[in-house]
């Protein structure tokens, strides 16, 4: 599943385009919640990202694209492959396929809370520690995938999050001191750009320190396990993140 900063060197690519509004001339695809005929000689207003959701912005409805686990999407290509959504401009295209599209009825600012994604501009931290501290119960393996309130992590940042914190996956945030849990939130964002430098460099998986490895920097051994309300693998070295309780 693509993460916040994969989304993000997407909405860079098609930037690069310079496309200027551009109008939709022919729309494709096998999507099939809504009448994709209504995006006919629409102009685009503006190509934005939400944490893992791209969206396609017109005067008053958005297209929203999730990747899902499987999603791809090519610009000015095709592959075979059954399409989701493609739309066809005077010089360019976008098509996107294994995905899920849907679409948000009127402005996309009523849809979005833009401080919740970590690499947004208005991201705002000390809103999301307001959160953690109302849910003291929770798992920051958990949490961290709460999209409400980490939109654009997933699980790679989850795990190099953890580690670089040096904190356990099952520790509760009520057991967290104010530095830990301050250092947490700010690593979830910290982390996201690393993210992006290392992707557009094709270096990421070089610089994993937890994630999917078998030993950490130190030389300990890594456990790997499905953790949290959300059983999702988790990566993790006993003695270098720290259980508080």
């Amino acid at each position: 599943m693509p993460e916040g900063p994969s989304i993000i060197i997407l909405r860079e690519l098609i930037e690069e385009l310079h496309l200027s509004k551009p109008e939709v001339l022919e729309v494709a695809g096998n999507a099939k919640n809504f009448d994709k005929d209504r995006l006919l000689h629409k102009k685009i207003q503006s190509f934005k990202s939400w944490g893992k959701h791209f969206l396609i912005c017109f005067d008053d409805f958005t297209v929203r694209i999730h990747f899902m686990l499987f999603g791809s999407y090519l610009i000015n290509q095709s592959k075979k492959i059954p399409l989701k959504l493609g739309l066809i401009f005077k010089k360019d295209e976008l098509n996107f396929y294994t995905c899920k599209v849907d679409l948000l009825e009127g402005n996309v600012n009523q849809h979005y809370n833009w401080e919740n994604d970590v690499m947004a501009d208005e991201w705002n931290c000390i809103a999301a520690i307001k959160k953690l501290k109302n849910m003291p119960e929770a798992l920051v393996c958990d949490v961290l995938l709460d999209q409400q309130i980490f939109s654009g992590v997933g699980n790679i940042i989850k795990n190099e999050v953890l580690y670089r914190t040096r904190i356990h996956p099952l520790t509760k945030i009520a057991n967290l001191t104010p530095a830990k849990l301050k250092a947490l939130v700010n690593e979830a964002r910290n982390y996201s750009f690393d993210f992006l430098k290392w992707k557009k460099e094709n270096t990421l998986s070089k610089h994993w320190e937890a994630y999917n490895q078998k030993e950490c920097p130190l030389k300990h051994v890594i456990d790997k396990k499905e953790l949290g309300k959300t059983h999702r693998q988790t990566y993790y070295c006993t003695k270098c993140q720290k259980l508080y309780n």
